[in-house]
């Protein structure tokens, strides 16, 4: 029997995309001459004959594509918005690529069939996966076992995966209870925890338990040892989620390390396709915005050699991506004596946080607050970016002593490269301390898009218009 995230239901997957593509094509060739009457479409009298090397390449290509944007990976395509998005991502790049093919082959295949041909299969595609989720998720759902999950552990890490597995039912894994040596937790959750550690084996059994999760902390090692060993015989799946996630810079994955398999507890946020389309627009939208920008930061170079002398750049050490260290430049705002003036600045709020910028800052000189009312002095950044050192949008890079006092929950925002501009910039800026309020960019760290960069680009260009906050 076909189970959903199996790899025969991957070959399945690969077979009906492989069917689909040519008899979309041959489809769409058929009606192609049927569309004449249209008004947007140049009319053609007679059927497009594409040789069989075409609809093979095509098939092949289109498939090779979505194994490399990992469409057929049912793991990480468990939410439909995932699977969907990377079909839609493979798509593109197979119909450009496909486009490329013709160009320099039968350049005589006709733009309007071309597109028909992309979208309809593109739009089979989706369909015959909806109905497989349709299916799994209701006749399957009513006829396959659940599989029955036990966890041992009923800590912070046992509750948040017993909340995962029921965040996750369309994966039909059932949540039995969780195994506790702690006499005071049995006490209080009775028909949650049904034995202690030692009574794995009973508990397994009695429940036909199918995988047991080990959630115990690291100093339960030795426990964990023994746990695996006494159930060695019995038919059960044993995971382990170690307590090393706790401390992840913002999520842990294994990966081979010297061919050991290891956990890199830096794994960064963004994947590599991410990660590739967001270099790439850094890299295109800051040579595009230096054309107008850089006259103007010539212009303000020269006003702050004239009216305040050397030095023009402003060079400081910020935490950049993964805690790396790195240059920061910006247009010197501030009195060449500005650092022994540094307490004067400083002051505490009401909840005793130590404030280091305020609106009447005694070291910014008159045309430092001029240009730190419309943040014409972050201009040099442009040249960190196209350096690899920052990003367009990301959190903003913090001083080396804030990260010292940052909670370990607050570095998980060094887990994308550090931005010119980003979410917390837009909703709040100098009004609100960055590194009192992480988690305005912990908030951008979890929902990455390249569609919320050009958000908060948009978004940004108004507000420094405005001057909001910027001081």
């Amino acid at each position: 029997m076909l189970r959903r995230f199996s790899a025969n239901f991957a070959v399945f997957s690969i077979f009906m995309d492989l069917l689909i593509i040519p008899i979309m094509l041959r489809l769409v060739i058929a009606i192609r001459p049927l569309l004449n009457p249209l008004p947007f479409i140049t009319p053609i009298q007679e059927i497009t004959n594409l040789p069989v090397i075409i609809y093979i390449l095509f098939s092949v290509l289109w498939v090779s594509i979505f194994a490399t944007f990992s469409v057929y990976d049912g793991r990480r395509n468990i939410r439909v918005a995932d699977e969907f998005a990377s079909l839609t991502q493979g798509s593109i790049v197979a119909a450009i690529s496909m486009a490329g093919i013709l160009y320099f082959t039968f350049r005589e295949v006709s733009r309007a069939l071309f597109i028909i041909f992309v979208v309809s299969a593109f739009l089979a595609m989706i369909l015959w996966r909806s109905a497989a989720r349709f299916y799994f998720r209701t006749v399957r759902e009513g006829l396959a076992k659940p599989q029955r999950v036990l966890i041992a552990g009923a800590g912070l890490v046992g509750h948040d995966m017993q909340a995962k597995l029921l965040e996750h039912k369309d994966l039909n894994l059932h949540f039995i209870g969780f195994l506790d040596d702690d006499a005071e937790k049995r006490q209080k959750e009775p028909e949650l925890i049904l034995g202690s550690l030692a009574e794995a084996r009973t508990v397994i059994e009695n429940h036909q338990v199918d995988d047991l999760v080990i959630a115990l902390p690291l100093r339960a090692y030795d426990r964990t040892n023994h746990l695996v060993a006494d159930l060695f015989d019995l038919p059960v799946k044993v995971w382990v989620i170690p307590d090393y996630f706790s401390i992840a810079l913002h999520q842990a994955v294994v990966e081979d390390f010297a061919s050991i398999p290891m956990l890199d507890l830096r794994a960064p946020a963004l994947d590599e396709y991410q990660r590739m389309l967001k270099r790439g627009f850094d890299i295109i939208m800051t040579i595009l915005l230096l054309i107008p920008f850089l006259p103007a930061m010539i212009v303000i170079g020269l006003l702050v050699l004239l009216i305040d002398g050397w030095p023009i750049l402003f060079f400081q050490k910020r935490v950049g991506e993964n805690g790396r260290m790195f240059n920061f430049i910006k247009f010197r705002t501030m009195r060449r004596d500005a650092e022994l003036l540094k307490k004067e600045a400083e002051f505490l709020d009401e909840e005793g946080n130590l404030i280091h910028k305020r609106p009447d800052d005694p070291r910014i000189t008159p045309l430092g607050k001029f240009l730190r009312h419309f943040s014409l002095d972050e201009l040099p950044q442009f040249f960190n970016i196209l350096a690899g050192n920052m990003s367009l949008v990301g959190p903003r890079p913090e001083l080396p002593e804030l990260v010292e006092k940052y909670q370990p929950w607050q570095r998980q925002r060094f887990a994308v490269p550090q931005g010119l501009t980003g979410w917390w910039q837009i909703h709040g800026r100098s009004d609100k301390p960055m590194h009192l309020h992480t988690e305005d960019d912990l908030y951008y760290v979890n929902h990455y898009s390249i569609w919320l960069d050009i958000e908060i680009c948009v978004k940004t260009l108004w507000i420094v218009m405005r001057g909001k906050g910027a001081y």
